[in-house]
């Protein structure tokens, strides 16, 4: 275990120890935010929490600062928490403890929370930091960010007061992101029928592992494996090698991450046990071969399992050949930034127990209409198939503003801080900024990051080096924040 609060620099690494002993779920981050609260008052700073639970930290300008623009510094609370099969980790009592290898901190069997706990660090530490030139600033803590952006969208407006927006929440050192998708949950639920396991059959689990799994928008585009694609294109071709029945279908714990594992109970004649065992090995290889260079490391499993029913024919039809046709991964590159997915859609969560099916479909399109229009194709899909359809948690994209006077700064910034140019980016994954734009139009918005991998899955590590350079990036850049 790595003393977290010892790394350079410690102004940023003291606040993320922090945020590694504190549990952080969505929608359960009351913990961490009372604490922050009580942090800041201690210190004389002016707090406010909003009528949804977003806490507002006030700090006056330094002197000498006091005619500067306003800054708001914003990140989210809550981290995705993932853990890979067979390790112990209770994400709401037990803290993250992460290693340093090789430059990295990282968490080896859950998520870290550096998504986005580094963000909310370099956040505080201009908030404690004395030696720190800045005027007017206040950091913005939003709750429930990866759930459904729930903070943001239940901000209330009239609240923040300054004029230029820093999301810290990207995952690229090197990179300024000026817009970003917009998206929203489709969940679809429907009840089956129950039968008894008929006689002569005999009773199996079925389980995908090993995949690498990671941000359903930040990744999609790389190709990797969804365990419950995988499990559900298994189940139904096993149908047409034997009178397959299907007990139980469960994968993906998380809507916006890639779900690495999925499980099935499924019931078949014992009289076909080595045809679906050659079957399993076969479709293990296929697997491998297709996902070859991406997702290598997949698993299929099987082993003896009890089931007390199985679902009725018509059902288990009807619901496989929906989620079997559900659509996964990119469905459109954007034809106006190139080499940026416009559109797309994850299958993250898919339940089917004790006699009803609920599964969560995340769209996302840096077009609004494109959001709709694959989220309308989705539930006219599941319509079909007798699904109950809601959408929700619908949230509009962060249109680019090439003109964006604080996006010069930070290029301006950054080139005599480390010379050479950075990278401009809109990115297919959701930031707040969208949501916070709509309710404060005249916001001009920039979004940076330091360097972070596997953000969403097992393994999820951020460099060392690349903190140090966020935090002086972030210094210089409110040193340089014009007069109002």
């Amino acid at each position: 275990m790595t003393d977290i609060a010892k790394l350079e620099p410690t102004a940023v690494w003291e606040h993320f120890q922090t945020l590694c002993d504190i549990p952080r779920p969505s929608k359960h981050e009351e913990q961490v935010r009372d604490y922050m609260k009580g942090w800041a008052e201690l210190r004389g700073l002016e707090t406010v929490v909003d009528k949804v639970g977003n806490l507002i930290i006030r700090k006056p300008a330094t002197p000498g600062y006091e005619d500067r623009a306003g800054v708001v510094l914003q990140g989210h609370l809550d981290m995705v928490c993932q853990a890979n099969s067979g390790t112990e980790h209770d994400f709401f009592k037990d803290p993250i403890r992460p290693v340093l290898k090789d430059g990295w901190l990282i968490a080896e069997n859950t998520t870290l929370g550096a998504d986005n706990g580094i963000g909310v660090a370099l956040g505080m530490a201009v908030l404690s930091g004395d030696d720190v030139a800045h005027g007017p600033v206040e950091v913005l803590l939003t709750l429930d960010e990866e759930a459904g952006m729930g903070g943001a969208l239940g901000l209330e407006t009239g609240l923040l007061q300054g004029q230029y927006l820093i999301n810290i929440d990207t995952e690229e050192w090197g990179e300024f992101y000026m817009g970003c998708a917009g998206g929203v949950d489709v969940n679809v639920t429907r009840e089956y029928a129950v039968e008894p396991v008929p006689a002569g059959y005999q009773v199996a689990s079925l389980t995908i592992k090993g995949l690498k799994g990671g941000h359903s928008g930040a990744d999609i585009h790389l190709g990797r494996g969804n365990a419950n694609k995988i499990l559900i294109r298994l189940v139904r071709e096993l149908e047409a090698e034997t009178e397959l029945r299907l007990a139980s279908l469960q994968g993906g714990t998380a809507r916006n991450a890639l779900s690495r594992e999925a499980f099935a109970v499924v019931a078949y004649p014992a009289a076909d046990a080595a045809k679906v065992a050659a079957k399993l090995d076969a479709f293990q290889a296929l697997m491998r071969f297709e996902l070859a260079g991406v997702d290598e490391g997949v698993a299929v499993l099987s082993e003896a399992a009890s089931a007390v029913g199985v679902l009725a024919v018509a059902d288990q039809d009807a619901i496989l050949s929906a989620l079997h046709a559900a659509p996964h991964g990119v469905k459109r590159m954007s034809q106006r930034v190139e080499g940026v997915v416009e559109t797309s859609n994850n299958l993250g969560v898919v339940h089917v127990v004790d006699g009803k099916v609920f599964a969560n479909l995340m769209v996302r399109s840096l077009l609004d209409s494109g959001t709709w229009m694959l989220a309308r194709e989705v539930e006219s899909l599941f319509k079909l198939a007798g699904f109950k359809v809601e959408m929700e948690g619908g949230y509009p994209g962060w249109a680019p503003n090439p003109g964006s006077k604080l996006l010069a700064l930070f290029k301006d910034v950054y080139r005599k801080e480390f010379g050479g140019e950075a990278e401009v980016q809109v990115i297919h994954a959701g930031l707040e900024c969208g949501i916070l734009g709509s309710k404060y139009p005249n916001l001009d918005m920039v979004s940076f990051g330091p360097n972070i991998r596997g953000a969403h899955a097992p393994g999820e590590r951020v460099e060392v080096e690349s903190v140090g350079k966020a935090w002086q990036l972030l210094q210089a850049a409110l040193k340089a924040i014009p007069a109002r």
